[in-house]
């Protein structure tokens, strides 16, 4: 039988990327493209990989506006999302805060 907590962490968040993607969203209520990839310092490349897994799994929503001729990629947390993330952050608090037993 499985206890520990950390069986309970969602592995689609736990990626490190994902993880600060997740975290810069639930903060704001959407963000730039350009502004999440300076935020968490990945590539271009990197962060709309990792977007798209957040996005498949219904975690993220990404809004494609044109500003003049210029695309701009706004990104948000779904409903899903913010419980997922939120429900990940509870976890990871209880393993932290976990006193060993003997």
């Amino acid at each position: 039988m499985t206890t520990h907590p950390r069986h309970e962490l969602d592995e689609i968040i736990h990626a490190p990327v994902r993880l600060s993607i997740m975290a810069a969203l639930a903060a704001a209520e959407k963000a730039d493209f350009r502004f999440l990839r300076d935020t968490i310092e990945v590539s271009d490349s990197l962060l709309s990989k990792h977007i798209l897994t957040l996005e498949e799994a219904g975690y993220v929503r990404v809004e494609k506006t044109f500003v003049g001729k210029r695309a701009r990629t706004w990104l948000s947390l779904t409903d899903r999302g913010r419980t997922a993330f939120e429900t990940y952050m509870n976890v990871l608090r209880r393993i932290v805060e976990a006193t060993p037993r003997a």
